[in-house]
């Protein structure tokens, strides 16, 4: 919806005219490939899931890496701020992250 506004208030013609390269795409935590980075955007989860998950370092902005995953898939381990967590792959859906680009 907001692709579409933005189009429109510039007067693009379709999508393809506009360039949204600067724009951060967000995907689910669950969907990193191992040993990709994410920078964490939101947690969409219940008040004590979330609340617990923020306690262990599950913050906006916190940098979390796809360590491994269980042989069928499921849990993935994760590593942020210093320590390893796994995950269920439903919670982790519920969590929003950006690629980190690292400054150089």
């Amino acid at each position: 919806m907001v692709a579409i506004a933005v189009i429109s208030e510039f007067e693009a013609e379709t999508a393809d005219d506009f360039d949204l390269s600067g724009a951060w795409k967000l995907s689910q935590l669950s969907q990193l490939p191992i040993g990709t980075v994410g920078v964490i955007e939101s947690l969409d989860l219940p008040g004590e899931v979330q609340h617990h998950l923020m306690h262990m370092g599950f913050v906006p902005e916190a940098r979390v890496k796809v360590v491994r995953r269980a042989p069928a898939g499921d849990p993935t381990v994760y590593s942020i701020d210093g320590f390893e967590v796994a995950l269920r792959r439903d919670t982790a859906q519920a969590i929003r992250v950006r690629e980190y680009e690292a400054r150089s």
